[in-house]
């Protein structure tokens, strides 16, 4: 059978809430990599390195899970 096709309103608002979760998602990830970097600092005596380098760790990871999200085709 033939099933009607979404409007396009639908496949917008599906495509914003799309990018939003992966925004928050970026956002949170980005937070708590800070957060872990500091405790662990203060935890090993090395202040300014894991604060630094563990949210850089984790925006290359997101950016890389980004890319693979808005890149392939949409096949559901």
């Amino acid at each position: 059978m033939n099933q009607p096709s979404p409007s396009p309103q639908r496949n917008i608002n599906k495509e914003l809430l799309r990018y939003a979760g992966l925004g928050t998602q970026l956002l949170a990830a980005i937070g708590i990599a800070v957060f872990a970097g500091i405790k662990a600092d203060k935890w090993l005596h090395t202040f300014p390195l894991l604060s630094c380098v563990l949210p850089l760790v984790v925006l290359s990871a997101l950016f890389y899970k980004l890319f693979r999200e808005t890149s392939r085709s949409d096949k559901k």
